[in-house]
């Protein structure tokens, strides 16, 4: 089976050159380093915030700035929605509206002021197949007294297939994955979940001979030993099978999901933790490692999480991949795209993976072992900036079926995608995990051992 096709739009390269006397007004643009943002929309997308750097008109050269401001993934219905040609829709365009002032403003009263706007016509039908590059330079957004005030930003869309793939049912309920390409859905994995006893501390696969059960050493590397009074939820693991029944990743918690001391709710202070695992000399290995826990509060309230590589599956420190939170009412998308936060640059500096796969084959048919590097060069050390995979996650109390995106990229075996499936297990169990314990869980979630 073929990737489904996607476009990755970025726009980058954002500057804003102006007289530094013009004054601010309805009509003219004063800008500052600290003080001027736009906001980037996209019909039927969520708009985008980015600050602006300013350089001084005198200014003979563009800096080499080089800032990604805002990212925006397309699938092939989305392409399609946005270029339907009918007398009650326009050509797709990208609309960035310029303002002077501080993002967000207090309570959300004067967030700043709208001095122009700027819009770019996008024609994505041909950007699936190659790189298109829709505007690079400056654009002219001055008038009165700032008329030669202008605005630079770079647009281009460029091809991102991608797997995706399907749980049809809930993580908790051993369901079987597909894999999906248009109106195609192909088996390619079968999960089983297990909710161990709390004395049961080793991470074992049922289906795995003992010989094959993960070295003690892993436990104290990444997880607690010690045992802890109180609410905590642990035991729970997550097998991954391609279709002839082999193990090809694992999920399991090591480090319990554990009420704070006089509350309801796992805090960020000491969160659960998962170790996500794959096979290899006839032994469990670490490939990463995905901390949860509750955020407090309000509107903010919800699940935290940071995701964390271990490259070679070693016991050393792990290369923090994303830390963000999904709201636990809602729901939302854990997703990894390198290069657009601090963290996600950090992996630069680690080696590039050597030979192996660019990544165009299917998982359904690739044999498993893949380079013998579990994927981390894949993007380590080569320079790699953009999307990874991204999981979708119900909230509390609603059905879960994730669907799991992968970058055709970071997949050349089938081992490779069924670490992705395994942690987009991890991540979605997890929301239960941090549920509060004042909340009574769900059948096949409990044990003699739960609370």
């Amino acid at each position: 089976m073929d990737p489904c096709p996607f476009i990755r739009l970025t726009i980058n390269n954002l500057a804003l050159k102006a007289p530094q006397a013009a004054k601010t007004s309805s009509s003219v643009v004063h800008p500052s380093p600290s003080t001027s943002f736009c906001k980037i929309k996209l019909k039927n997308f969520p708009p985008q915030t980015a600050a602006i750097p300013y350089i001084p008109l005198e200014a003979t050269q563009f800096p080499e700035i080089q800032t990604l401001a805002a990212t925006f993934h397309l699938s092939s219905s989305d392409v399609a929605r946005l270029s339907s040609r009918s007398i009650f829709a326009s050509k797709p365009c990208l609309k960035i509206f310029i303002y002077t002032g501080r993002a967000g403003g207090a309570c959300g009263v004067n967030p700043g002021r709208h001095v122009a706007e700027v819009s770019v016509p996008l024609d994505l039908a041909g950007a699936q197949g190659k790189q298109c590059v829709f505007h690079n330079g400056w654009i002219s957004v001055g008038k009165g007294a700032a008329k030669e005030s202008s605005f630079h930003l770079n647009v281009k869309a460029e091809p991102d297939p991608r797997f995706v793939f399907q749980f049809e049912g809930e993580p908790e309920c051993s369901p079987q994955v597909v894999q999906i390409q248009g109106s195609i859905r192909q088996p390619v994995f079968t999960c089983k979940f297990s909710c161990r006893n709390t004395g049961d501390r080793t991470i074992r696969s049922r289906s795995l001979p003992p010989e094959t059960s993960v070295p003690r050493s892993w436990l104290n590397s990444f997880g607690s030993e010690r045992e802890r009074p109180g609410k905590e939820r642990k035991g729970w693991s997550i097998t991954v099978h391609d279709l002839s029944g082999s193990p090809v990743a694992m999920a399991s918690i090591v480090t319990p999901f554990v009420a704070s001391p006089g509350s309801d709710r796992v805090s960020r202070s000491n969160p659960g933790s998962w170790l996500i695992l794959r096979p290899g000399d006839g032994t469990w290995k670490p490939w990463g490692r995905l901390e949860a826990w509750r955020e407090r509060g309000g509107a903010t309230d919800g699940l935290g999480y940071r995701f964390e590589l271990i490259p070679d599956g070693s016991s050393g420190a792990g290369i923090v991949l994303t830390e963000s939170s999904i709201s636990s009412h809602r729901g939302g998308k854990f997703s990894i795209e390198l290069g657009s936060s601090p963290t996600a640059g950090s992996v630069s500096r680690t080696r590039r993976r050597s030979g192996g796969s660019s990544g165009g084959t299917s998982p359904a048919s690739s044999p498993r072992g893949g380079s013998g590097d579990y994927g981390y060069g894949l993007w380590l050390g080569s320079g790699y900036k953009g999307f990874v995979m991204s999981a979708s996650v119900e909230g509390e109390g609603k059905c879960s079926k994730p669907c799991v995106e992968v970058s055709v990229q970071h997949v050349s075996c089938m081992e490779d995608a069924a670490a992705y499936v395994a942690l987009s297990a991890a991540i979605d169990l997890s929301m239960d995990a941090c549920r509060l314990f004042n909340q009574r869980m769900r059948k096949e979630l409990c044990s003699e051992s739960l609370g």
